[in-house]
């Protein structure tokens, strides 16, 4: 059987970017984030012990988006590996797009995003 934790639509206000300006100005991004674990065991029997704590998840994308990044795919990346440090054993695959909304690319574009799933 999977199971999946996910957090949808969450948004930040941050300074990530390739040039220096966007670090400075700093733009709006969305996350969205996956876990496939197993949670029978909270299932069975009502116990926050036997899953994955969506706060918990939260708190690791809250201080990475909050660590300027020149790449949101440096970003993403520290997002997952911060989840298997610390559910090793229960986290079976991450998936995490990041979206930044109204990229500076010289056109309408309503954002540009990057996905990994690991």
């Amino acid at each position: 059987m999977k199971h999946t934790i996910a957090l949808e639509g969450l948004e930040f206000f941050a300074y990530h970017g390739f040039f220096e300006e966007e670090q400075k100005i700093g733009n709006k991004y969305g996350v969205d984030l996956s876990v496939d674990t197993n949670f029978d065991n909270a299932a069975q029997t009502d116990n926050l012990e036997g899953t994955i704590n969506y706060m918990d998840l939260y708190d690791i994308v809250n201080s990475e988006m909050s660590v300027s990044c020149k790449l949101l795919e440096h970003l993403g990346q520290k997002i997952v590996d911060r989840i298997y440090q610390k559910w090793p054993k229960t986290a079976f695959q991450v998936t995490v797009k990041i979206k930044k909304y109204n990229p500076p690319i010289g056109g309408v574009c309503y954002a540009s995003s990057i996905n990994i799933t690991q």
